[in-house]
C-alpha cells in the first residue's frame, strides 16, 4: 500500500499523539499541528497528502482551516474529526470539500480502512495523470476513451502498466464496448507506437482465406494465387497485430498462431521459407473462450498463450454514469461533421437514454446519437429524434404501454441499423457484420429472424 504524508490537526495532545502513533505504525509519514495556523504553515512549507482535521478548535475552527488548506492545495484530502456528530455538520464539511467525516472517540480500524481507500485512490490518480502525459507526448488525445466510471479508470490504468511490456493481451467484452479502442491505446502507449498497428477481424474473413490473410501465400499455393502475397504478420513486423473475434479462428490457423507465439516464426501458405517477425499480439473476443476450450473448438495451449493479461471491458449498462459524457461527446462530433447547431438533449430524452440498456453498447449509443443529430429540427435533441417510437412519449402514457413496447422498439431499431449497414456495405454481409460489430453468423441469424431478402 502507498504510504502517505499525513498531517494531524488536533488541539488535544492525547488525541493527537494517539493518532500519530497509529499512523506511524502503519508506515505513514506523520506531521502534527495543534491549531489551524500551524496546519496552514506546514502545508505551505511541504507536501501533504491527507489532513486529519479536528472540527472544534480554539481560534480558527476546522471549517475555516479546511477552506484555507483547499485554497493552498486543492489536491489535499481532508477527513474531519469531531465529537459533535450531527448530520448538518457532516453535510457542511462535505460541501466545503472534505472527503469524509468521522466522530470521536475515533475508531482506529474504521480510520485505517478509510486511509487505505484514499491511498489506493491517489495511486490511481497519479497513474492516470502519468498516462495522460505520455499520451499527450505521443500526440494522442487522452480522452479517446471517455469515462467517469471507477472500474473503467482501473482498466485505463492497467493499460498504462501493460503497454510497455511485450505480453500478449486478451480483451474480453460484448460487441460495441470499445475493445479496438483499448487495443489502439495499448499500441499507442507502447515502444512500438512508431510501427504499424494492423487490425484483423477474424469473423469477417472466410475460413478459406484467413490463413492467407494472416500469414501470406506463395504463388500457386492455391487456385487463383497468381503472385506472392505478404500477410498481416509481415506487415505488422516491429509493431502490433490486433486479432478481433479471436474465437472465430478455425483449427489450422490456431496451430500456426500457436507456433508463432512459441517460436516467433511462421511460413507462408504454400511455402517452405521460415520467416521471423517481431509482432506483439493483442486479441479480442465477445465469446467465452474457456467454454470453447471445454467444447474442443479452441486449443487450450493457444488459450493460455493469449491469456497472459486479460482485460474485461465493461458493457455500457454497467457504466451508466458514463452515458451523459458519451452523449455530449457524440453530439459535438456529429454536429461538427454535419454542420448543425445541436446543443444537447431535452431532459426527457436524456432520461430515456439513461434508462435504455444498450445491447449494442457504446457503438449502439453512437449510432443513436448520430441519427438524432442528423434528423433533429431543433438545437436540442428531443424524444421524437430518438429511435424508440414504441416507447411511451410521456410518463402518463406508461400505464397503457407494456413490456412488449420496449422489446418492439429494440427490434425496430435493430432492423433499421441492419438495413443501414447493408446499404453502406453494398449488401455484402461480411462487411455489414463488421460495421455492426457482430459476427457474420449472428447477422445471418438476424436477417432470417426479421425476414430480410
Amino acid at each position: 500500500m502507498t504510504k502517505l504524508n499525513i498531517l494531524i490537526v488536533e488541539d488535544g495532545k492525547t488525541q493527537r499523539e494517539m493518532l500519530r502513533d497509529y499512523m506511524a505504525a502503519e508506515g505513514h509519514t506523520v506531521f502534527e499541528a495543534q491549531n489551524g495556523q500551524e496546519a496552514i504553515d506546514h502545508v505551505m512549507s511541504g507536501p501533504v497528502d491527507l489532513a486529519l482535521l479536528d472540527y472544534k478548535m480554539p481560534g480558527m475552527d476546522g471549517m475555516e482551516v479546511l477552506n484555507r488548506l483547499k485554497a493552498i492545495n486543492p489536491g489535499i484530502d481532508v477527513i474531519m474529526i469531531t465529537a459533535f456528530g450531527t448530520i448538518e455538520t457532516a453535510v457542511d464539511a462535505m460541501k466545503q470539500g472534505a472527503l469524509d467525516y468521522i466522530t470521536k472517540p475515533v475508531d482506529l480500524d474504521e480510520l485505517g480502512i478509510l486511509i487505505d481507500r484514499i491511498a489506493e485512490r491517489k495511486v490511481l490518480i497519479r497513474e492516470n495523470e502519468i498516462l495522460r502525459q505520455r499520451l499527450w507526448k505521443k500526440g494522442s488525445a487522452p480522452d479517446q476513451i471517455i469515462y467517469k466510471n471507477r472500474r473503467m479508470e482501473d482498466l485505463i490504468n492497467m493499460v498504462g502498466r501493460v503497454a510497455p511490456s511485450r505480453a500478449t493481451v486478451l480483451l474480453q467484452g460484448e460487441s460495441g464496448t470499445g475493445k479496438e479502442l483499448f487495443a489502439r491505446l495499448i499500441h499507442t502507449m507502447s515502444p512500438r507506437s512508431e510501427k504499424p498497428l494492423i487490425v484483423v477481424n477474424c469473423s469477417a474473413i472466410p475460413d478459406t482465406l484467413l490463413e492467407s490473410e494472416l500469414f501470406g501465400h506463395e504463388r500457386g499455393a492455391f487456385t487463383g494465387a497468381a503472385a506472392r502475397r505478404i500477410g498481416k504478420f509481415e506487415e505488422a513486423d516491429g509493431g502490433t497485430l490486433f486479432l478481433d473475434e479471436i474465437g472465430e479462428l478455425f483449427p489450422p490457423v490456431q496451430v500456426k498462431l500457436l507456433r508463432f507465439l512459441q517460436e516467433r516464426e511462421f511460413q507462408r501458405l504454400g511455402g517452405n521459407q521460415v520467416i521471423k517477425a517481431d509482432v506483439r499480439i493483442i486479441s479480442a473476443t465477445n465469446r467465452d473462450l474457456e467454454s470453447k476450450v471445454r467444447e474442443g473448438s479452441f486449443r487450450e495451449d493457444l488459450f493460455y498463450r493469449l491469456n497472459v493479461v486479460v482485460m474485461n471491458i465493461l458493457p455500457l449498462r454497467e457504466r451508466k454514469e458514463d452515458i451523459p459524457l458519451l452523449i455530449n461527446h457524440f453530439i459535438k462530433q456529429f454536429a461538427r461533421e454535419n454542420d448543425k447547431d445541436i446543443q444537447g438533449t431535452s431532459s426527457e430524452a436524456m432520461d430515456l437514454l439513461l434508462k435504455y440498456n444498450y445491447p449494442g453498447n457504446v457503438r449502439e449509443l453512437e449510432n443513436i446519437i448520430e441519427r438524432a443529430v442528423v434528423i433533429a429540427r431543433d438545437p436540442v435533441i428531443s424524444l421524437r429524434d430518438l429511435p424508440f417510437q414504441a416507447l411511451p412519449s410521456h410518463p402518463r402514457e406508461g400505464a397503457r404501454q407494456g413490456k412488449e413496447s420496449l422489446r418492439g422498439a429494440i427490434e425496430d431499431m435493430e432492423q433499421e441499423m441492419i438495413q443501414k449497414a447493408l446499404e453502406q456495405a453494398d449488401h455484402n454481409q461480411s462487411r455489414a457484420a463488421s460495421l455492426l460489430g457482430i459476427s457474420e453468423r449472428m447477422l445471418r441469424y438476424k436477417l432470417k429472424k426479421y425476414g430480410f431478402k
